[in-house]
């Protein structure tokens, strides 16, 4: 009868390897995203967390038989869910009116579950979980883009000279594009002994797909320096 508590070294890698494939997997989506959290990141937490199961379970096989010891292999494994914590939130950004990296943060928090499926040996729920994951990633996020992009604010923001009207042309360019203004405000600044102002605007664009027209239509007024869009 096999011993529960000791694995062989071609288990061993076996297991390591298909955390390594399956975070890569999900990583590489992240990384087409252009997510800061991407392909390398997510096979290290997957193959690090597979790591914590194994030595989990086989890491204190000499100790199994003793006595007075009680083996929990899901320990360390519930400390693995708790502390990828830190690292999804470093991946969490505020800018604005926008908040980004929340999918990314859930994805680390979901490779980390399936290294440790992988490092348990639970081959079929770690695979399958991946095949989700992907799917989910890749599909809804077309269909986000497509479908719910436009009940999204944005924040615009436009460096432009201290000049009369400037705001009112913005305007007449978003509106032209039926984009809807939620907000506004402008900043005055000094650059180059140039008294410049800083204006944002947080609008709702009906159609994704005008973002560079309409960002390039805005940057072309006179005396507008630069544009940038979240």
């Amino acid at each position: 009868m096999n011993d529960p508590w000791v694995i062989g070294q071609f288990d061993l890698t076996i297991r390591l390897i298909l955390a390594l494939v399956l975070g890569g997997l999900i990583g590489f989506e992240r990384e087409l995203s252009n997510q800061a959290a991407g392909f390398r990141t997510h096979i290290l937490v997957c193959v690090g967390s597979a790591l914590i199961m194994l030595l989990s379970i086989y890491g204190f096989s000499a100790f199994s038989k003793e006595l007075n010891v009680r083996m929990d292999p899901s320990r360390l494994a519930a400390q693995v869910v708790s502390g990828i914590g830190f690292l999804g939130a470093g991946t969490i950004i505020r800018n604005g009116f926008s908040v980004s990296g929340l999918t990314t943060a859930a994805s680390l928090w979901v490779v980390a579950a399936i290294g440790l499926a992988a490092g348990a040996g639970f081959y079929y729920a770690a695979i399958l979980s991946t095949i989700m994951v992907v799917l989910s990633l890749w599909i809804l996020n077309k269909i986000e883009h497509k479908y719910f992009g436009a009940k999204k604010r944005h924040l615009i923001r436009v460096h432009a000279l201290d000049r009369p009207g400037n705001l009112g042309k913005i305007s007449d360019i978003l509106e032209k594009n039926k984009v809807q203004i939620r907000k506004f405000g402008v900043d005055e600044e000094e650059r180059d002994e140039r008294q410049t102002v800083m204006i944002y605007l947080n609008v709702i664009i009906p159609d994704y797909h005008l973002v560079p027209l309409l960002l390039d239509d805005i940057r072309h007024l006179d005396g507008v320096v630069g544009v940038t869009m979240e």
